[in-house]
């Protein structure tokens, strides 16, 4: 060979194996030493190779999995719920031993990380979902905190080392290219650093534009399933009146038209929508958004025209809603799934008009520092995009972002107050009192940018149920020495 290979991962040798490629083939690959994937050959796995998936069960394919992996599961509504239990049930059944299964956000049951599954299965969650809330509070299960942003590193760098990557995706074309249609998100690159793919192919997964191509020569095994894709518990009930209250002074008040949003799915958010009807050219950069942005784009009040960045086009990287959302974004060039480190990255965010970032939390105290992965030293989330949206709008290039936290003043079970004097012991700050420039409630907006802690403690308390009002300002005099006051 004219310039032989002297490294060859394990990948590249288990494709020249299944393929008839010969020596000339092998003598053409330019190496370097620079960071690529593991298709030592083939650095995007968008570019077709001369080999095909073996097509085969979900039983089947997941008998690839040994003792000692890493499995990552695509998360929300790509979640490959089939081919997760098929490994569950091959797990228990092989008598495997310390299986590693990492994931964002995942939707169904997570059987692997039930109690017969200890010792076999360990859970490890860059985004916890409510199916492993139980396992990681017992102990069974992991969570990594990190910036949504920044999930694509832990495969790059080499810190996640994925063995096995199970993907769901939309059927081929007739080139041979699928998509990963509602989760581009860090999928792409865990599938860029895995040694075999396992794809779900499902005719319900939605083909959609942006970074969401994969060429199906890169599957090792593809499974037909055609399934209906997971709502994420979207029930279609109508916000509360308190959530409705939220919607409208955010929309009445912090929103301009031109605007660019971002916003993620719940109650809220589809309460913000809903007041947004009358605004003009709104843009969405969002690493997810709700079925309420249908209705806008319907009405003609998001068109994007004011972006800088793609403008005409909706930019998110995951999606989880009604099957509505789904038939929206399928083979609609009006939207692009980008990978998480370019839509959640903040020079990027910085660069769009107006940049108003809604966001949500678990509880802020009187000096405005946000609690969003936890309820004391529960773990309830992670810190999502959060943060990355946050600091990115604070950052506009025009001055204008509005970074936002948005929550009800009570929890509406317990009627306990979500502003509070002090976080509870052991949980974990999110978006410091130094990120925070907007929280509102239902009962109005305290603009927190540039106060003073006296300041700061009266705007919060004027936005607490009037229930609590009271006890927060004693609580603050106990912890500030002084009384709150504009």
């Amino acid at each position: 060979m004219a310039a032989p290979v002297k490294r060859l991962s394990s990948r590249f040798s288990s494709v020249l194996n299944k393929t008839n490629w010969g020596a000339a083939a092998i003598s053409s690959t330019k190496y370097n030493n620079k960071p690529r994937t593991y298709f030592t050959y083939s650095p995007e796995i968008a570019q077709p190779l001369q080999r095909e998936p073996k097509w085969t069960t979900a039983e089947e394919a997941v008998k690839c999995i040994k003792s000692g992996d890493t499995v990552f599961l695509s998360g929300a509504a790509s979640t490959p719920i089939q081919l997760a239990k098929a490994m569950t049930d091959h797990g228990k059944s092989a008598g495997l031993k310390g299986i590693t299964v990492c994931h964002m956000h995942t939707e169904g049951d997570a059987p692997y990380t039930n109690e017969d599954c200890v010792g076999i299965f360990r859970s490890m969650s860059f985004f916890m979902a409510g199916n492993v809330r139980k396992a990681v509070a017992e102990g069974r299960s992991d969570c990594i905190p990190i910036f949504l942003s920044e999930i694509p590193l832990l495969f790059t760098r080499k810190i996640v080392k994925p063995d096995v990557c199970m993907i769901q995706v939309s059927p081929p074309d007739e080139h041979g290219f699928c998509s990963l249609g509602t989760s581009v998100d860090c999928v792409r690159a865990a599938c860029s650093n895995s040694k075999i793919i396992i794809a779900h192919v499902n005719k319900h997964m939605p083909r959609t534009f942006g970074d969401a191509a994969i060429h199906s020569s890169h599957f090792d095994y593809a499974v037909q399933h055609d399934v209906p894709l997971p709502n994420g518990h979207h029930t279609g009930k109508p916000p509360s009146e308190a959530e409705t209250q939220i919607g409208k002074y955010i929309g009445e008040n912090l929103v301009e038209d031109g605007a660019t949003l971002q916003l993620g799915i719940g109650s809220i958010p589809d309460a913000v929508l809903a007041a947004l009807h009358n605004h003009k050219d709104l843009g969405i950069h969002s690493e997810m958004f709700a079925g309420g942005v249908i209705d806008l784009v319907k009405k003609g009040a998001i068109t994007n025209n004011n972006k800088t960045l793609h403008k005409g086009k909706i930019i998110s990287s995951f999606l989880i809603g009604p099957k509505e959302l789904y038939d929206f974004v399928d083979n609609n060039p009006f939207i692009e799934m980008k990978v998480v480190d370019y839509t959640n990255n903040r020079s990027i965010i910085a660069q769009h008009p107006k940049m108003t970032a809604i966001n949500s939390c678990i509880e802020v105290d009187l000096t405005g520092q946000v609690v969003s992965d936890s309820i004391g030293t529960r773990m309830f989330s992670g810190f999502g995009g959060q943060l990355d949206f946050i600091r990115g709008a604070a950052e506009g290039f025009d001055g204008r972002g509005k970074p936002i936290i948005a929550l009800q003043s009570i929890n509406p079970k317990t009627k306990d107050t979500k502003i509070v004097p002090i976080i509870k012991p052991g949980a974990g700050v999110v978006t410091t009192r130094g990120h925070v420039h907007y929280v509102v409630t239902e009962h109005g907006i305290a603009q927190l940018f540039g106060k003073t802690l006296r300041q700061r403690a009266h705007a919060l308390i004027q936005i607490a149920h009037p229930d609590h009002r009271q006890a927060l300002e004693k609580a603050a005099f106990e912890r500030l020495k002084v009384m709150p006051s504009p």
